[in-house]
């Protein structure tokens, strides 16, 4: 009897350990936090692993343009995944818009930045960070804002960049630019900003940064990503995302 149950239970773990796969991630750095909780309840309810990989979506384009093992692209604009979906990169009928991101202009300072960005008017700041806008949706967002306000005189000479949105939060998390545009993900949790001074950006002041998803090539036959995928547009994983300060179009 008890060989019996250890023989059902044996094969129990095994059909499940045969069944549980793996899905390598490229995620756009604003995403890091929630793409973190969302990887680990993805692997909780299915089995299935997902190792993540944090950057500039469009450093992730030229490492999956030249054959990176990819299998998922959750990206920082929607303009990405559409150019690997055309360029046979990605697989047709994938794309999907996983969550709209917010931009801020934030400062560790408490009293630094007011409410509506006239901060970038004054002398109140020696560099302020951006991500590198040719690699970063949000850092090309932060350009758009710039112009718009017409402060292009004041800011740009001050400019930093960082290689990522990871990145440039770092530059204002350890105060080596005194302010700086990033993710409202990377600084909020249920609708609070968790330290600081910010500016939420009015999304009328750039593009939005409509953040889509899509199944690469390398992971065409891969069931954990496909999982993972169908996983991103669950309730569990639309609470997180919402929880980050994201919008979401469904």
């Amino acid at each position: 009897m008890k060989l019996r149950l250890f023989l059902s239970l044996a094969g129990a773990w095994l059909c499940a350990a045969t069944h549980a796969g793996e899905v390598t991630v490229a995620v756009a750095a604003n995403f890091t936090a929630p793409m973190q909780k969302i990887a680990k309840a993805f692997e909780q309810d299915t089995g299935h692993k997902a190792p993540l990989a944090f950057g500039a979506t469009g450093k992730f384009y030229a490492q999956i343009k030249h054959g990176a093992p990819f299998a998922v692209l959750l990206a920082a604009d929607d303009e990405t995944p559409a150019r690997l979906e055309k360029e046979g990169l990605a697989v047709a009928g994938t794309r999907f818009t996983y969550a709209t991101g917010r931009l801020a202009l934030w400062s560790k300072q408490p009293n630094l930045v007011d409410d509506k960005g006239e901060v970038l008017r004054s002398n109140r700041f020696q560099k302020i960070a951006i991500a590198d806008p040719k690699l970063a949706p949000y850092g090309a967002a932060a350009m758009e804002v710039i112009d718009k306000m017409g402060v292009q005189a004041n800011v740009v000479p001050k400019l930093v960049q960082g290689e990522s949105i990871g990145q440039t939060y770092q530059f204002v998390s350890t105060e080596n630019a005194q302010l700086g545009f990033i993710a409202l993900s990377q600084i909020s949790l249920d609708g609070r900003i968790t330290q600081g001074s910010a500016w939420v950006v009015p999304q009328s002041l750039h593009t939005p940064l409509k953040q889509d998803a899509v199944l690469l090539i390398a992971g065409k036959d891969n069931a954990a990503a496909h999982a993972l995928l169908k996983y991103l547009q669950s309730d569990v994983a639309k609470t997180i995302i919402r929880t980050h300060g994201y919008a979401l179009d469904h």
